[in-house]
């Protein structure tokens, strides 16, 4: 044997290998900072609005801008509630966003309990029908509904509004239809035994049972009617029936725009609906998740 070959070999030295708990802490880090850049990113648009809606004229128009205003403007908020008439756009917006959440809650319920706990013949072709409309653009159906509102005679009223909210909603219509097919059919049995009618069984078994589903569709209809701007701007013409999104619109003039003044008049205008998501979180976030898992 050669010395060589009688020595000791010393093991390699090995790298430190990351552990499984130090692998679990490195991912959470990670994805908490992507979540914390989102969060940061999608605040950057209402900081701004807030920063405007506080600086003077000159000010907004400052290059570089600057987040924090020289002075606080608070007026502006005084003066964008009276350049326009805002309240009574805003009872408008309430009254048009009250009447519909009522119209689509009604007729979405109804559809989806027909679509969900009764039998009829045709009824799961008509279902795939009524799902193949949601891949139609609602765009191209502005021409047709204008048309037919013009002959009606409801152009500068709120009835083109309004009445088609009567009508349900595909895709509303779906995720209630889902939550229904969960409820255990038992108790329709039980219902039709005491005497229940079809629609005594909607109304005293179905909707208590539905409350989550339904409260989804309050606060998606709630939230797209509040901010609708296009349909009130093709069928308003009258200032004073305009709604909160049209008005705005009145802060921008032909040679310049008072972005002061609207972006006081944006966050008067998103304060009801952020009360409305911070009111509702928990329930609507269990609602969403009920009706996923359900479905």
């Amino acid at each position: 044997m050669t010395a060589a070959n009688n020595t000791l070999r010393t093991p390699a030295r090995s790298e430190p290998r990351m552990t499984r708990r130090q692998r679990t802490l490195l991912q959470k880090t990670a994805i908490h900072l992507v979540l914390l850049a989102g969060v940061v990113l999608m605040f950057i648009p209402l900081v701004w609005t807030i920063s405007t809606s506080l600086k003077s004229p000159g000010e907004v128009y400052l290059f570089p801008p600057t987040w924090i205003p020289n002075e606080i403007m608070w007026s502006n908020y005084y003066r964008a509630v009276t350049a326009i008439p805002f309240f009574l756009y805003l009872w408008n917006t309430v009254l048009i966003t009250a009447i519909s959440i009522v119209g689509k809650v009604i007729s979405i319920t109804l559809v989806a309990f027909a679509f969900a706990r009764l039998r009829w013949w045709g009824r799961d072709v008509m279902f795939i029908v009524m799902l193949a409309t949601m891949m139609l653009p609602p765009h191209i159906t502005l021409i047709p509904q204008f048309i037919m509102f013009k002959w009606l005679g409801w152009i500068d009223t709120f009835l083109p509004l309004i009445v088609p909210t009567f009508f349900g909603g595909p895709y509303l219509t779906f995720l209630v239809r889902q939550y229904l097919l969960a409820i255990p059919r038992e108790l329709d049995d039980a219902a039709r035994i005491d005497g229940c009618s079809d629609f005594g069984l909607y109304w005293r078994i179905i909707m208590p049972l539905a409350k989550p589903a339904i409260l989804i569709v309050v606060i998606f209809v709630f939230n797209g009617t509040w901010n609708e701007f296009l349909l009130p701007l093709i069928y308003l013409h009258n200032p004073d029936l305009f709604t909160l999104a049209l008005g705005l619109r009145m802060f921008q003039g032909e040679a310049s725009t008072s972005w002061n003044l609207l972006m006081a008049a944006s966050l008067l205008s998103m304060l009801p609906v952020i009360i409305l998501f911070f009111v509702t979180q928990r329930h609507f976030i269990q609602g969403i998740v009920f009706t996923g898992v359900k479905a």
